[in-house]
């Protein structure tokens, strides 16, 4: 066919020398129309042609392929783009006819032309010295400059500083070699003040004439997700109370000080304060959280430049010391145990806040994060166990406790969930009749694995761990439900039950009570409840509320292992008390030791005065007892008379019980 009958045939069969075509994902088959969208002549194609025009993109390009139409071959040159998923289209005009090509050309570029000055990016296009070929209007506004008058001017000296010009050109000139794309992030100086952009380049040809290759770099403004991204890095590591790192960060600067000791040791110092759960219950957690803010300013103020302090949540902080030894660890808790004595003035509230700390040292007491920072806690539970407002250094057999906490964390629970414990009861001999009219209730542990478990082996476990508040009412349960079984049985005993500070503090102890009495029919009520002096000390007001309410229900309230705590004879004198118990320390031998005669004696004195009955427990021999009845002691308690029994041994002993009376003497 002649050249120049390529127009001629478009013509004669479309009545035009620019015809639309189109192609769809699913056929070899070329559309050819002189309307858009409507099909007038589908041409076969080979695959070779048809993936040819698949591979054209959203961007107008341009192709030649030979058809035939009705038998005859036709040049054709294609102007078009793929417009959606599943389809290709644009304009044909043939090969020879160079002014409807150029139209179509024309055309096609205008719109490549407009998505490349309209995008919503900042698209600079530069060759291979750098120079300026496209300048968007998106770089314009950001620049303030017009694209006239950057073109041609390079780019390294117009936007860059002599150093990141210099390291630039190196970069780009490797990627020239290669031809590979990339992304980089570089700060721009904008009319905006300096913004980051994140910039994808990538390298195309110019596909015609002199073969060239360009650099297309296509920038987005990221500053404003990069600051988000800071603030929520900086949110995500620091404590929103004191300002000061959180978990999260210590945790990084501690296994960042641990990869790069060296040579060095890592120190931990592990705080917990003492009492802080008593300010937020007496003043509120607003002021408990200006409270928190003081106290991790006076412990910065007890370390050095390069030791950080990171507050873990709650009530409990850790300082990291990168460069440490025990003996520094140690004059640094001295120091902040010394700071937390200092009371601190919130407004017109002054409070006391001491702190117990654990220390460990990496290697030594671990050589990761978690068992670092795991000896430290445990030797600071250690401090708390030791008397609080210490610091104890980390030692191997603390494990050991660690371990027994564990298996009675996973234990008791199990215990108390499938009826493991038992109820003992060890009764109380009337001096002077001889008579018993009350017992003690003392729980035992019943273990599968290791028997029977006295009470001093689970009980301070249980106050920890907050188990205490199922495990006592469970015990009052069992013990009112036995004194209404003997009640029945026409036993007139009075049964003690054991209370710990934490059920002091709690109201249910009372409706627990309340609850029992009615549930057995408990009337008149013959439970009693014994309590220690460290209940009296930690919240009077609130114990001489709870006590009373528990004496309005007809329980009789001990003061137990009286002497060894530190409540004053004032505090007696304020709290609706029954009877007070004579601890056995002051019971054991007291007919060999003067001092112990002559405090039990003042003791039995205040309470009679004070109108308080005087038990004494722990006795264990005659002599102990002859002194006991001497001084006027109004019950006793211990082994001379009987051990802790089942119900039913109770039982059959006071069957067998003869009571001895004892003459009474003023001593």
């Amino acid at each position: 066919m002649l050249a120049d009958q390529g127009p001629m045939l478009l013509n004669a069969h479309f009545g035009t020398s620019s015809p639309y075509w189109h192609l769809a994902f699913d056929s070899n088959a070329l559309e050819l129309t002189a309307v858009k969208g409507k099909t007038h002549i589908a041409v076969a194609l080979s695959d070779m042609q048809a993936a040819k025009i698949r591979r054209l993109s959203g961007i107008t390009a341009s192709l030649d392929i030979t058809i035939h139409l009705s038998g005859q071959p036709i040049h054709l040159h294609l102007v078009g783009r793929r417009i959606n998923k599943h389809e290709w289209a644009g304009t044909a005009s043939a090969y020879t006819d160079t002014q409807a090509v150029a139209r179509d050309l024309v055309h096609g570029l205008s719109f490549a032309e407009q998505v490349v000055s309209e995008a919503n990016s900042v698209i600079v296009i530069v060759d291979q010295h750098g120079r300026i070929q496209r300048f968007n209007r998106l770089s314009e506004e950001y620049t303030g400059l017009q694209e006239q008058d950057v073109i041609g001017k390079n780019v390294f000296q117009m936007f860059m500083s002599p150093e990141e010009a210099s390291a630039s050109r190196r970069n780009i000139a490797g990627f020239f070699r290669n031809g590979s794309s990339y992304e980089v992030e570089r700060w721009i100086k904008t009319v905006k003040g300096e913004r980051l952009f994140l910039f994808r380049n990538k390298f195309v040809h110019s596909g015609s004439g002199k073969k060239e290759v360009f650099l297309i770099c296509s920038g987005t403004d990221i500053t404003e997700e990069r600051r988000a991204q800071e603030r929520l890095r900086v949110l995500a590591n620091t404590d929103t109370i004191t300002g000061l790192p959180n978990r999260n960060a210590i945790q990084d600067y501690v296994s960042q000080a641990i990869n790069e000791r060296g040579d060095n040791s890592v120190g931990l110092v592990y705080l917990d304060l003492d009492n802080f759960k008593k300010v937020n219950d007496a003043y509120g957690h607003m002021f408990g959280d200006r409270l928190l803010v003081e106290v991790s300013r006076a412990i910065l103020g007890c370390l050095k430049q390069e030791e950080i302090l990171a507050r873990l949540g709650g009530d409990e902080f850790l300082v990291l010391v990168r460069k440490a030894n025990s003996t520094s660890l140690q004059e640094l808790s001295q120091r902040i145990i010394d700071r937390l004595k200092i009371p601190f003035r919130i407004g017109l509230i002054e409070v006391y806040t001491g702190c117990s700390i654990g220390i460990a040292l990496c290697p030594e007491h671990g050589a990761d994060l978690d068992s670092l920072i795991r000896s430290a806690d445990t030797a600071m539970y250690v401090a708390k166990e030791n008397g609080k407002r210490t610091f104890t250094v980390f030692s191997p057999e603390m494990n050991r406790r660690v371990a027994e906490y564990m298996w009675l964390d996973t234990n008791l629970r199990k215990g108390l969930e499938q009826n493991q414990l038992v109820v003992y009861y060890q009764p109380k001999v009337a001096t002077g009749t001889g008579e018993v009219r009350s017992v003690e209730s003392l729980v035992r542990w019943d273990s599968p694995e290791r028997g029977l478990i006295p009470p001093m082996q689970f009980i301070s476990y249980a106050e920890e761990s907050g188990l205490i508040a199922p495990l006592g009412r469970w015990v009052l349960q069992t013990a009112a439900r036995q004194a209404a079984k003997w009640q029945q049985q026409g036993l007139n005993l009075r049964v003690a039950v054991n209370l710990s500070p934490r059920q002091l503090v709690d109201d249910s102890v009372v409706d627990d009570l309340a609850r029992v009495l009615q549930e057995n029919q408990l009337s008149p009520c013959t439970l009693d409840f014994e309590l220690t002096e460290s209940s009296l000390i930690e919240d009077e007001n609130r114990a001489h509320e709870v006590i009373g309410r528990l004496r309005s229900l007809g329980a009789q309230v001990h003061l137990d292992d009286f002497g060894t705590g530190y409540s004053s004879l004032a505090q007696l004198a304020r709290i609706p008390l029954d009877a007070i118990k004579l601890d056995k320390s002051f019971v054991r031998g007291v007919n060999l030791a003067p001092v112990s005669q002559s405090l039990i004696r003042a003791i039995v004195a205040t309470a009679e005065a004070l109108q308080f009955r005087v038990i004494a427990e722990g006795v264990e021999t005659e002599s102990e007892n002859q002194f006991l009845d001497c001084v006027g002691v109004d019950e006793k308690q211990g082994f001379l008379f009987a051990q802790p029994m089942l119900p039913e041994e109770l039982e059959q002993w006071l069957k067998a019980y003869s009571p001895h009376p004892q003459q009474k003497d003023a001593g």
